[in-house]
């Protein structure tokens, strides 16, 4: 099976869900600076939603990189991850839209949670179908990192029906802790 076909359709999907959330940022009615300050909640939803889908694309490219072989449950597990980021537009623009409102915070928190599910099981896909090459299992280690990410997840989804700006605090610092890139892979195996 062929990694590159793979890897083009994941661009594509991850390219359309940027689109979608892009478009969800509407022009001010009006053109006093109030009427764009009206905007700011969606427009921070948006920023942290694009971080985040850039941080899985990014992820994602070195995963396939260091992939030897490509079998149906690599891609299923792929399909999987993309369908919890096409998810990711809606819990952006609701929770933009509601100005940070406890609910909509807390599905936000789901939305990130379910691909950072999704993302284990297709590491774990790549390395049983890769198991002759360890490289790529040494490289991913213990993986601190992401499981440090169903916590931070977890932490929000609670933290939104106490205090919505804590919930959205523990979401950016997840962001900040994967915006520096995973150079596991790169340092194992080579550059991607």
């Amino acid at each position: 099976m062929n990694k590159e076909r793979l890897t083009a359709f994941s661009d594509g999907v991850i390219a359309i869900i940027i689109t979608i959330m892009v478009l969800e940022l509407k022009v001010p009615h009006g053109a006093s600076l109030a009427a764009l300050v009206g905007l700011v909640p969606v427009f921070l939803s948006y920023v942290l939603s694009f971080v985040f889908v850039a941080i899985y694309w990014n992820n994602h490219h070195h995963l396939l990189h260091a992939a030897k072989r490509v079998n149906g449950a690599i891609l299923w597990a792929t399909m999987h991850l993309l369908f919890w980021l096409s998810l990711i537009p809606f819990s952006t623009g609701w929770m933009g839209e509601n100005a940070f409102a406890a609910l909509p915070v807390a599905v936000y928190g789901v939305s990130m949670l379910m691909p950072a599910i999704a993302y284990y099981v297709l590491t774990g896909c790549i390395v049983r179908a890769n198991g002759a090459d360890r490289r790529l299992a040494e490289a991913l280690g213990r993986d601190v990192k992401g499981k440090i990410s169903f916590v931070f997840c977890a932490a929000g989804i609670g933290l939104a029906f106490v205090r919505p700006w804590l919930a959205c605090g523990a979401y950016v610092l997840l962001a900040l802790l994967w915006l520096v890139p995973d150079r596991r892979i790169e340092r194992t195996i080579g550059g991607g």
